[in-house]
């Protein structure tokens, strides 16, 4: 049977599609190798669904450090307010959270899933499940058909790919898509983690000193060989038993994978500003006003205030202050020295957790081979390619998500014009 668009994925991106295709009145089959249509989807935002960031235009894309500027004409097109839009006419009302984040006010991932179902299902979709997919098939520079493992085949004018990247397996994003994208003549990208936890051969992350240790609102940095910050995201972490992880971790994590193979090291340095609203010379001079004003309480209980309890004295230990040592017998050396460590704890980092740990993969479909108002491939008739198998990674907060809704929604209202009427 021959359809006008088939959409491969019912993730985010695929299910706009195969809703974009068929408000243009397009046949459109749906297929996943899932049994049920957007399990990622269901699952993100921590099950509250971060549909979308209110942020404007502008920062949405400072927020997507993979490529985000290939999405300034696809903005223009479908925005992150229309996205507020088009859910808002299926019924789900969004409220905005910090940073700009977008919830449904139900708090309930599963009433957006179901939303677009039910939009699928008025529009006449065809929804194939737990049909993996074997191969999708090109004839003289032309989308011809996909076939199924099961042996069956369908053609269509136009084939969205849709499948994700290669993080979060369980959901499905096994990185099927690669071959279909390389078969038709596209370039993919070394694939990476991204929004991934660090991992650490620290002695004090081995010796598990701090594990299970939040600090909120730190500075957290990745340094370049000269000790320089590449970047740096001021949010809250965690100490864990094999390194740091948290969102100011996830939003480095990129980062130090790209420091690590730019100059073939082996470990990079990270640094932890854990008072980031106070510059060093005024701290110093804070404190040491602290100290003289109250000269026989312990240096414990004068520097009480500043860091979580653990976290101080970690850091006392790291410059051989005794913790219960009067204000008045610490030398300015060793003060500057601890006053340095709370502005800048730094330690050597080796990689982060595996792809299939990760949030969100980096690399993917090369962006210069799509046209980045339609989606589709500049190598092959027919074909479209929309949501993380594109090489488009940003941080956690409805950035990807955005990217996802975006990518897919204009891919499936252009595949829908490459009927053959």
């Amino acid at each position: 049977m021959k359809y006008d668009v088939i959409v491969i994925g019912g993730g985010p991106s695929g299910l706009m599609a195969a809703i974009g295709a068929a408000e243009k009145k397009a046949r459109v089959l749906l297929i996943d190798k899932g049994d049920k249509l957007g399990r990622k989807l269901a699952i993100s935002g921590g099950g509250r669904c971060n549909v979308t960031n209110r942020l404007p235009v502008d920062e949405i894309i400072k927020h997507i450090p993979g490529n985000g500027r290939f999405l300034y004409s696809a903005f223009s097109l479908f925005s992150n307010e229309d996205i507020i839009t088009f859910f808002k006419n299926l019924g789900i009302q969004l409220k905005e959270e910090d940073h700009g984040r977008m919830f449904p006010v139900t708090d309930k991932a599963q009433s957006v899933v179901d939303a677009l179902l039910s939009r699928l299902r008025e529009l006449r979709v065809t929804i194939k499940t737990n049909c993996p997919i074997k191969d999708v098939h090109y004839e003289n520079g032309q989308v011809k058909s996909v076939e199924l493992k099961n042996g069956e085949s369908y053609e269509a004018d136009s084939v969205v790919i849709a499948v994700g990247g290669k993080s979060v397996p369980h959901t499905g994003s096994t990185g099927d898509g690669y071959a279909w994208a390389e078969k038709a003549g596209h370039t993919i990208t070394e694939l990476f983690p991204t929004e991934v936890p660090v991992t650490s051969s620290a002695p004090f992350i081995k010796d598990k000193t701090l594990q299970g240790l939040s600090l909120r609102s730190v500075a957290v940095s990745v340094l370049n060989p000269k000790g320089k910050a590449l970047i740096t995201h001021k949010m809250d972490m965690i100490f864990t038993h094999f390194g740091i992880s948290g969102p100011a971790v996830l939003r480095c994590s990129q980062f130090v994978v790209k420091a690590m193979k730019k100059w073939n090291l082996k470990e990079v340095t990270m640094s932890i500003d854990a008072i980031p609203d106070k510059k060093e010379e005024p701290l110093f001079q804070e404190i040491s006003k602290v100290m003289k004003d109250d000269p026989k309480k312990s240096i414990k209980n004068l520097l009480k205030g500043y860091l979580p309890e653990r976290y101080l004295l970690f850091l006392l230990e790291q410059n051989q202050i005794d913790p219960s040592a009067q204000g008045a017998v610490i030398s300015n050396e060793k003060l500057r020295s601890f006053v340095k460590s709370c502005k800048m704890f730094q330690f050597q980092v080796n990689g982060t957790l595996s792809l299939d740990k990760a949030f969100v993969t980096g690399g993917g479909v090369s962006v210069k081979e799509i046209e980045p108002q339609t989606m589709a491939s500049k190598l092959m008739n027919g074909l479209f390619f929309c949501g993380e198998i594109l090489d488009i990674h940003g941080y956690t907060g409805g950035y990807n998500i955005t990217s996802a809704l975006v990518t897919g929604r204009l891919a499936g209202l252009n595949a829908a014009d490459c009927r053959n009427n």
